[in-house]
């Protein structure tokens, strides 16, 4: 999952989804067993989402606090940790078209292609989403050669000790993610399930590299396009979400940016709508025509004051519920930096502070699950928060 901006830096529909996102509004998210209380332990009755357990723990890139985030490594450790769903991966495509996992088309910060001199002359700048961004992009390279490059971590301040693995694990294509999932769903003896992302759809069609369409074939050819298949869609583009739902029965969920952004598809299209409107009650009526649920910044769900302690949680979780969404806020770390303030402990970048507390106050507020890069926090805290 991408940031937008936000938590990382120290339309048309068809038939049957017309229906659906009818039955979802009519019910208040019973359809999906998701209902809008107090949290439930356990597994649901019945398939798809109803299926899984509340608050849901997904593990963000994998268990990206222990292992480079996208790759199986990350991945694995994720279903071993108790995540309910793996974020496999943030989809972008090579020059050949071929789909693969990274956080972003650019890889020189979580890669080594700048070891590779073969590869020195396709360093570039290219504006990416309004923002000139330099580096080396998955769309100038064959999936041949991507796999020749090995993952390193993201953010080494903060996870100095995630550097041990650095060079360990290639690219995954989103075709392997899809064969891994089955052989994790034999291997364990019930279903896993994924949470793949669209990044910057808007950008890749200018390129002719459509990734819609893209995932829609190789979920089709793996039988994974319906609306009880265990993979979640999502995207931090409407617009990007309503060509899914033209295209496949998959549940779907739109990410919402910080206060006050506006996605880049309503940029590009002149929509001068921001994520304040998206977050209204007429904002997210529309939204739940065609997607299942919302991926909020954990501020839009509790506000930080101006000295980063929690503010009074927002009227979101309830609006969401009452039209039938789902609410996935990300991202909960439990590195100091990324906690409300109130929950850090010292000041050392990659010390960890009382992500459990953290946990706990965003628990309370409703949310039918959150995003994590560390699962096994995230359970404990599940466990404690529903044992009160």
């Amino acid at each position: 999952m991408a940031t937008q901006g936000s938590d990382e830096r120290t339309g048309g529909t068809t038939g049957r989804r017309t229906l659906l996102g009818a039955a979802v509004l009519g019910a208040g998210g019973a359809v999906l067993g998701l209902g809008t209380g107090t949290a439930a332990a356990g597994t649901r009755p019945g398939g798809g989402l109803r299926s899984l357990p509340r608050p849901t723990i997904v593990g963000h890139r994998g268990a990206s606090g222990y292992r480079p985030e996208h790759t199986f490594g990350s991945y694995q450790l994720a279903l071993d940790m108790g995540a309910d769903i793996v974020e496999a991966g943030d989809l972008v495509p090579t020059r050949d078209g071929h789909l693969v996992c990274r956080h972003e088309p650019e890889i020189g910060g979580t890669t080594d292609v700048a070891d590779h001199p073969e590869f020195a002359s396709r360093r570039t700048t290219k504006t990416l989403d309004g923002v000139p961004t330099t580096g080396w992009f998955t769309e100038d390279f064959t999936l041949a050669e991507l796999k020749t490059l090995r993952a390193t971590e993201r953010i080494p301040a903060n996870r100095p000790h995630n550097r041990l693995y650095d060079g360990r694990w290639e690219i995954p294509t989103f075709e392997e993610v899809l064969k891994w999932q089955d052989e994790q769903t034999r291997r364990r003896g019930k279903q896993v399930w994924i949470y793949p992302e669209t990044k910057h759809p808007t950008y890749f069609r200018k390129l002719g590299l459509g990734l819609e369409e893209r995932v829609a074939k190789l979920l089709h050819k793996h039988g994974k396009d319906r609306r009880d298949s265990p993979v979640v869609l999502q995207s931090f583009e409407p617009t990007g979400v309503q060509r899914l739902n033209t295209l496949v029965d998959n549940p779907l969920v739109v990410l919402l940016s910080g206060a006050g952004t506006r996605p880049w598809d309503f940029v590009e299209t002149g929509d001068p709508r921001t994520v304040d409107d998206l977050v209204t009650p007429k904002g997210l009526r529309e939204i739940a025509g065609y997607a299942q649920g919302i991926g909020p910044t954990l501020d839009l769900v509790i506000p930080r004051k101006a000295d980063g302690t929690l503010a009074t949680p927002t009227n979101l979780v309830r609006d969401a519920h009452k039209v039938g969404l789902i609410l996935h806020p990300y991202t909960m770390r439990n590195e100091n930096p990324f906690l409300p303030a109130e929950f850090r402990r010292g000041t050392d970048a990659d010390g960890y502070g009382d992500p459990f507390g953290a946990f706990r106050a965003y628990f309370a507020t409703g949310i039918d699950g959150v995003f994590t890069d560390n699962a096994d926090t995230g359970v404990l805290a599940r466990a404690d928060f529903l044992a009160r």
